[in-house]
């Protein structure tokens, strides 16, 4: 496993040509890789990069993989989801705020690349299987007997009396 500053690339030679390319290859551990429930499973993220210089910067383009575990939105089991996209991100020296990312002191730091796409690729709602059943029919009480009705709330008693003509 590689420290996140090796994710920290020299550009100072790929800025010199447009054109000319680097692969950057690496399986990291990013720190904060999680949202509420959600986590990724050892925070370790695999990236397959390729850094491009062209006119206006650089470009970095490649494959990402982590693995996350949240939640199966049926059962509430644990589900393990492989997170396998490919990315496409430009820096440049004057970067525009949510577009691109900056060239510091002619590196780059692919660290805060890295952390977004993962986190915004989580996925939303995942089921641990196609014909997941839904969760225990006794884990989740209702604290209703079978047959029986609702308490009643008296605050929507007003509209027992509303009739419509047809």
């Amino acid at each position: 496993m590689a420290p996140p500053d090796q994710l920290i690339v020299d550009v100072v030679d790929l800025r010199r040509r447009t054109g000319s390319r680097r692969t950057v290859e690496s399986r990291v551990v990013i720190d904060d890789l999680e949202v509420g429930e959600r986590l990724i499973v050892d925070r370790a993220v695999q990236a397959n990069l390729v850094v491009e210089a062209v006119t206006e910067g650089l470009v970095v383009s490649g494959q990402v993989t982590a693995l996350s575990r949240t939640a199966c939105r049926g059962c509430l089991g644990d589900v393990d989801v492989l997170l396998d996209f490919e990315i496409r991100e430009i820096f440049e020296a004057t970067p525009i705020e949510g577009e691109t990312w900056p060239i510091d002191d002619e590196r780059i730091d692919l660290t805060p690349v890295l952390r977004e796409v993962v986190l915004l690729n989580l996925p939303v709602a995942p089921l641990c299987a196609e014909d997941c059943a839904g969760p225990e029919p006794g884990r989740f009480p209702t604290g209703l007997a079978p047959g029986d009705e609702p308490p009643r709330d008296e605050r929507w008693a007003a509209l027992d009396e509303l009739r419509f003509e047809e």
